[in-house]
């Protein structure tokens, strides 16, 4: 049976009103929430979907944190991009273990620990963004999840360029990505997978007219809209809300033959 051990990321999940929390179990620690104390050494070694209870008496559940639940509880000074579409950048982007990917645009570090999951320990994931505060948020939230030694966080203007080469996989979450499809193109490797991501349909015009000016083809251009359900197996209909326009995924292929 898989059970926890020290430096496990967890997910403890309150059996009265479903509030979740995620840490790095360590010997000398302590979780304090509004339904009482737990210590870590009561959750170490137990199962995983077990019980452990607060000095209260409080019921928690304990799961192996899923990477939505993650990204959804990370702290942010700024958008992030939304798990319905992190999974369809995996995908178009083909991310694979061991894998090296650049980002631009680390923001809160939403795509990047997502990217960083995906290829896990043998793979690396250098992400540039020209805000120091925003590097080290992703850093902080990097670090709470285990993942920050498989990133290489970098604080500069991606004008410059990427010191990286020859990169399977290259997504830039920017405001200009048109402007950075030279920068693109000198470290992609041939047949590598490119993504972007805008909020405006004149940001995709402009960056679609773009990469016609490179070697970049099989384009493609996609929204996507998430709706849940009510559970209630008698009177099963949409919920209320739905989650709508976040913004507009683009992904291409370098084609360097077609010159």
């Amino acid at each position: 049976m898989n059970t926890t051990s020290v430096g496990d990321l967890v997910q403890l999940i309150s059996r009265k009103d479903r509030k979740s929390f995620l840490l790095i179990l360590q010997t000398d620690k302590k979780l304090e929430t509004h339904y009482g104390v737990i210590m870590h050494l009561d959750i170490i070694g137990q199962p995983y979907g077990s019980l452990v209870y607060s000095h209260l008496g409080a019921e928690f559940l304990v799961l192996i944190p899923s990477t939505s639940s993650i990204t959804h509880r990370i702290k942010r000074k700024s958008q992030i991009i939304f798990p319905k579409d992190l999974g369809l950048i995996l995908l178009r982007l083909s991310i694979q273990p061991g894998q090296e990917v650049i980002e631009a645009g680390t923001g809160s570090g939403a795509l990047t620990l997502t990217l960083a999951r995906a290829v896990g320990t043998n793979g690396k994931i250098y992400s540039y963004d020209m805000r120091a505060d925003m590097q080290k948020l992703a850093e902080e939230n990097l670090r709470l999840v285990g993942m920050n030694k498989h990133v290489d966080l970098k604080t500069r203007d991606i004008s410059e360029g990427f010191d990286e080469s020859d990169i399977p996989a290259i997504f830039l979450d920017v405001p200009n990505p048109w402007e950075y499809l030279e920068q693109v193109h000198n470290s992609l490797r041939n047949g590598g997978f490119f993504g972007a991501l805008v909020p405006t349909t004149n940001q995709v015009t402009k960056l679609l007219e773009a990469l016609k000016q490179f070697p970049f083809g099989e384009l493609e251009v996609v929204e996507i809209m998430l709706r849940n359900y009510k559970i209630a197996p008698a009177r099963l209909r949409p919920s209320d809300r739905m989650v709508g326009h976040t913004g507009y995924l683009i992904f291409a292929r370098g084609l360097y033959a077609m010159l």
